[in-house]
């Protein structure tokens, strides 16, 4: 069992051990570096370590820090230096939890894994909704499991884990999947757990609490560059394009401008070949709005159409389905259709706002899981007077929208 010294996995162990599993506790530690101010994976392992005493379970303790750095750090700075805006913690489940993690924890001997996570997974046969999609086909490699979302949709986390190989969830057990936040932290204050007060972590777990642009300039140098309005005038100066966010309204520095209207002003694109931020002052202006965007690295889950190893429908068909283009993001209804290998495009039912470049596309037939890609470009509904649609990229670990 993943023990992170938070209140979702102690409750899944408690659940576990209710439920007559022999559990052990595994608290794993991904970062290491000479700066701790925001760092609390101390402050983590001991509330793991009360945990565990308290439900009377085995800890252990592991370091994956090499493999973090290697196998998602190093290219969360590839994909910012590119232009574009990951998400490592898609990158973290599936080559950190669901990787090497749980090739350790089978090491210890675990017949299954388990973690925190909001999230259900349920065997083929058993799964609603794959019958309803035209074709659907096994799992890529023949598992059996389907990816599930969580009883409860506010805490969702199906779209961090649409990247884990099949097998691997096939092995995992989410005993949260069907509880409801409010009941977890009800459970937590029936056992006693110390955790049971203990607010959600947020962000990326790398960077913690840190000021981003303080924690980006350390890897990749930024530079200076002109706030351009649509039509191409000159507003101000930017810091530096990867500190900003499409959609983003605080921290622009613009504030009020002669013959401008008195309305905020949103980013609302980013040239990169001439190093320029493109801001309007309409929350939904046609420069933030897309109606269709291009998915590439694709990973099914559930094969639609009857597609084959090479990951292209034989029959071309498009195939009906709903996407979130970011982390709790209503479902948007969409149809896919082939490009060319490892590219699909995606066709909107109505414009969404904020499409972003690097994150992740996840697909949805109701509560079952497609699977997801990476977005590789955006098809905004007009264009601005310098365009360079091709170097368009966009940073949402900064997105203040509803600010």
């Amino acid at each position: 069992m993943g023990v992170s010294g938070g209140v979702d996995s102690a409750v899944a162990a408690l659940l576990l051990k209710e439920a007559g599993h022999a559990v052990e506790g595994l608290f794993m530690s991904n970062w290491e570096d000479d700066e701790d101010a925001y760092c609390t994976t101390a402050s983590d392992w001991q509330d793991a370590r009360r945990v565990c005493d308290t439900l009377k379970i085995p800890l252990h303790r592991a370091s994956f820090a090499g493999e973090y750095r290697e196998r998602v750090f190093a290219h969360f700075l590839r994909e910012y230096a590119a232009g574009r805006t990951p998400n490592p913690d898609v990158l973290c489940n599936r080559e950190i939890k669901f990787g090497v993690c749980l090739d350790y924890m089978h090491r210890l001997g675990a017949a299954k894994i388990a973690t925190g996570h909001y999230a259900r997974v349920a065997h083929a046969d058993a799964a609603p909704h794959a019958d309803s999609i035209p074709g659907a086909g096994a799992l890529p490699g023949g598992g059996a499991a389907r990816l599930l979302k969580a009883v409860d949709g506010s805490k969702d986390q199906s779209y961090f884990l649409h990247s884990v190989a099949p097998a691997a969830l096939a092995d995992t057990l989410f005993p949260l999947g069907e509880l409801r936040k409010q009941e977890v932290r009800a459970r937590a204050h029936a056992a006693g757990l110390s955790v049971s007060d203990k607010p959600d972590s947020t962000g990326i777990c790398f960077i913690g609490e840190r000021p981003f642009q303080d924690f980006l300039s350390r890897y990749l140098k930024a530079s200076a560059g002109p706030i351009e309005d649509a039509a191409g005038k000159t507003l101000g100066e930017h810091r530096g394009l990867a500190l900003y966010t499409l959609g983003q309204r605080s921290g622009i520095g613009l504030g009020g401008r002669a013959g401008a209207a008195e309305a905020p002003w949103y980013v609302a694109a980013k040239d990169t070949d001439r190093n320029v931020l493109i801001v309007v002052q309409d929350h939904d202006h046609p420069l933030l709005m897309s109606d269709s965007f291009t998915v590439e690295d694709m990973h099914w889950l559930v094969a639609p159409g009857g597609m084959p190893p090479d990951g292209m429908p034989r029959n071309g068909a498009e195939l009906e389905c709903a996407v979130k283009t970011r982390y709790r993001q209503s479902d948007l209804p969409c149809r896919l259709r082939p490009e060319r290998a490892g590219r699909w495009h995606v066709a909107l039912s109505r414009p969404a706002r904020a499409v972003t470049p690097g994150q992740y596309a996840v697909f949805y037939a109701e509560d079952l899981c497609l699977g997801g890609g990476v977005i590789a470009e955006r098809h905004p509904l007009s264009a601005p007077t310098h365009r360079a649609e091709r170097g368009l990229s966009y940073n949402s670990l900064f997105s203040l929208e509803g600010s």
